[in-house]
C-alpha cells in the first residue's frame, strides 16, 4: 500500500486526516509507502478524483476521505485487529469523527495557523494563508489575536472525552480504536505545527495524550515537533 500525504517544512508530516490513516495503518499492522506532496500540489493526486490528502492506494484501488479509507481497512483486512469492534462501535465512531470534524476542529486550527504558516512547506505558505484566510474569513493575525479566547472554547469542547477518559484509558476502552485517532490527531496537527501546548498543564487529556504518542513504537512521539 501507498500512502499519499502532506510534507511540511523539514520534511513535516503534519496533516491531521493523514495522522488518522497513519495510526489506523498501524493499527492493522501495515506499513505502507508514504509519498509525500506539497498542499498546493493538486496534480499530484488527481487520480484520486479529488484534491485532498490522504489517499490510500492499494493496488489498483485509490480510497480518499480518512474515514473512507479507514472503514476500506476494517473490511479489507478482517483478521487484523479491528479499529471499531464491531458495526456498532462504527456507528459510534463516525458519531466521533462528526464531533472532532465540527465542534474541535475549527479552533483549534483557527487559533494556530499562524504559528502553523511558519512550518508548512516554504512553497505552500502562500497557498496555506490564503486557504485559511478564505475558510475562517479573518487574517492569520486577527485569528492568531483572538487566540486565547479560542483555545478556551476547544478545552471546554473537549469535556465530553475529558469524562469519559476519566472511567477508561482509550475512548476504545482499554485498548485504542479508531476514535482514539480521530480525537489525537487534531493534537497531533498543534504539536507538529505550534509550540504552544493546547491542553492546560493540569488537564486530564495530557495522559491520554502520551499514551496515544506511546502507540505503535511511538510513532507519533518520532515526528519533529513544532520546536524541532
Amino acid at each position: 500500500m501507498k500512502l499519499y500525504e502532506l510534507k511540511g517544512d523539514k520534511e513535516r508530516r503534519y496533516s491531521l486526516f493523514s495522522w488518522r490513516t497513519r495510526l489506523a495503518l498501524a493499527h492493522k499492522g501495515v506499513v505502507p509507502d508514504y509519498v509525500p506532496v506539497l498542499l498546493s500540489d493538486k496534480a499530484t493526486i488527481a487520480f484520486s478524483g479529488g484534491t485532498t490528502v490522504p489517499v490510500l492506494v492499494d493496488g489498483d484501488r485509490a480510497v480518499r476521505d480518512s474515514w473512507a479509507i479507514a472503514c476500506y481497512l476494517e473490511d479489507r483486512l478482517p483478521d487484523a485487529p479491528s479499529l471499531f469492534g464491531g458495526s456498532a462501535g462504527r456507528g459510534v465512531a463516525r458519531l466521533v469523527n462528526n464531533w472532532v470534524d465540527r465542534a474541535v476542529l475549527p479552533d483549534v486550527i483557527s487559533a494556530l495557523a499562524l504559528d502553523a504558516l511558519g512550518r508548512v512547506h516554504p512553497e505552500d505558505r502562500v497557498f496555506f494563508r490564503g486557504m485559511m484566510e478564505k475558510a475562517f474569513r479573518a487574517g492569520l493575525e486577527e485569528l492568531a489575536a483572538d487566540r486565547p479566547k479560542r483555545i478556551e472554547r476547544f478545552q471546554r469542547t473537549l469535556d465530553p472525552a475529558r469524562a469519559t477518559l476519566k472511567q477508561q484509558p482509550f475512548l476504545g476502552g482499554d485498548a485504542p480504536a479508531y476514535a482514539d485517532y480521530i480525537l489525537f490527531s487534531p493534537l497531533q496537527w498543534a504539536r507538529c505545527l505550534s509550540p504552544e501546548d493546547v491542553l492546560r498543564p493540569d488537564d486530564s487529556l495530557r495522559a491520554w495524550r502520551e499514551r496515544m504518542l506511546d502507540l505503535h513504537d511511538g510513532m507519533a512521539r518520532r515526528v519533529p515537533d513544532a520546536r524541532a
